[in-house]
């Protein structure tokens, strides 16, 4: 009889190798190399061949499914963050840190989804059924159709979704990282059974065209647990992020094959659950006060939704050898870069000072975008001149100090104006017809080209001037 191979796989990153080791020479993490059964090898031979479709829904009359329309939720926010709903047979995997409020979000979908008289089964490895239902009473949401499991075997999972008599029109697995496969020998959350679970039921979902979505586990590092191809096997990866001392909530887009990618959905947190807010400019706003040096506001871009945010910043003196850089929701190796431009370029010193940065209301920004607002509330708090309150910022800082022009302004601005700014401090537009596409209805546009002349207006203790 032939000896079962075995394999050395990494938890963390899911490389193989033949034998152990104490540290993965991979992610280089330590004891995190499992001995595992290797998989079995693919049958040999031909195969008996698939016949291709047309590219063309013309020509697929006689093909059911020609036409298949979104599941939409009725979560706004979370119909939004999908590309306008669920598409029958695709996979989502949404991951966040424990306590975020995954389940207690996906509950509210599936009950939703319930109440419009599609059939939805929500799958618990965790809970027991009855530890379900008293979180849905809590949301008030007891009353839904809404078909309850605890399992961990996929085996029995898939039998629910192959029975004929059962149309199933969405499945939640929480999580996937607590379901396995009789057939491999590995403990459940290992790289191989997390791989072979949910190629197992994404096969079956797309064969059925059932909506499949997987809850998924998150590192020390925020990153979904388990193999790197779990999320090239889906169709979305959604995170859920959120600061604990916030009672916001952002989903995120990071993959979406169905719809843009960088989008985002906010909530709010309450007691009867996950609350959608429509307008999260306004509510990022809502605490934010005038005349406070080191203030200033970014019209920012997630995905295609325009959003208003306040940059903060302090600039205090050091007692260190070391000044200290703290920023919490932006890139600190961009703060860097920006402090350096301000030193070299417009001779601003900065590097005996202490630098906190922080962007309110718990939401992280990424886009590059957000050079010129953090110049500004840095040269804010450093002068101890307010900024005006009805003033936003946007544009890029390159190395040389010039201002670089970003996406999508005319988008910007508009959320500008609508939520009462009148002044907005850009980047220069090239063409004429950006400048007219620029052009909004009670606000006034102040294009600058390099970042000293923004560094001009805060230069001794006068009152901050508008540009000519």
């Amino acid at each position: 009889m032939v000896k079962a191979l075995k394999n050395y796989v990494c938890q963390s990153c899911g490389s193989v190798t033949s034998k152990w080791g104490g540290k993965c020479e991979s992610c280089n993490e330590w004891n995190s190399i499992v001995e595992e059964a290797a998989p079995q090898s693919a049958p040999k031979g031909l195969g008996g061949g698939r016949k291709g479709r047309s590219l063309d829904i013309v020509a697929l009359k006689g093909e059911s499914n020609t036409n298949v329309p979104r599941h939409i939720t009725g979560v706004a926010e979370f119909d939004r963050v999908t590309g306008g709903g669920l598409v029958p047979g695709s996979a989502i995997l949404i991951g966040g840190d424990p306590g975020i409020g995954k389940s207690t979000l996906l509950l509210q979908v599936v009950c939703k989804l319930a109440q419009m008289e599609k059939s939805c089964l929500y799958v618990s490895g965790e809970e027991a059924v009855d530890q379900v239902r008293l979180r849905a009473r809590r949301l008030g949401l007891d009353k839904s159709p809404v078909a309850l499991a605890s399992a961990t075997s996929v085996r029995d999972i898939v039998a629910s979704m192959e029975d004929a008599s059962n149309k199933m029109d969405l499945i939640v697995i929480d999580s996937i990282q607590t379901m396995y496969v009789d057939t491999v020998d590995s403990a459940p959350g290992t790289v191989t059974q997390v791989r072979t679970c949910t190629q197992e039921l994404i096969r079956v979902a797309k064969k059925r065209g059932i909506v499949i979505v997987f809850v998924g586990h998150v590192t020390k590092d925020g990153q979904i647990a388990g193999p790197r191809v779990l999320e090239h096997m889906v169709d979305a990866v959604l995170y859920f992020e959120g600061d604990r001392g916030h009672q916001f909530r952002i989903l995120r887009t990071v993959k979406n094959r169905f719809g843009p990618t960088d989008e985002i959905g906010v909530f709010e947190m309450a007691n009867e659950g996950l609350v959608e807010v429509p307008n999260p400019s306004a509510l990022f706003l809502a605490q934010r006060q005038n005349n406070v040096a080191g203030s200033a506001v970014l019209a920012g871009l997630e995905g295609t939704r325009p959003v208003l945010v306040e940059v903060q910043a302090l600039v205090a003196p050091s007692p260190l050898g070391t000044p200290r850089r703290a920023v919490i929701g932006w890139d600190s190796n961009r703060l860097a870069m920006v402090l350096a431009v301000l030193e070299a370029r417009c001779g601003i010193t900065l590097s005996q000072s202490d630098i906190f940065l922080n962007i309110a209301g718990g939401i992280r920004i990424s886009e590059p975008a957000a050079d010129l607002a953090v110049a500004a509330a840095l040269l804010s708090s450093q002068s101890n001149i307010p900024v005006p309150g009805n003033t936003v910022f946007f544009g890029e800082v390159g190395l040389a100090g010039e201002i670089r022009s970003v996406s999508q302004p005319d988008v910007r601005l508009k959320e500008a104006a609508k939520l009462g700014f009148d002044r907005a401090v850009i980047p220069e537009r090239v063409s004429k017809k950006g400048k007219a596409q620029g052009c909004v209805e009670g606000l006034k546009i102040e294009e600058i080209t390099h970042l000293e002349d923004l560094a001009r207006q805060f230069a001794g203790k006068t009152p901050y001037k508008t540009y000519a």
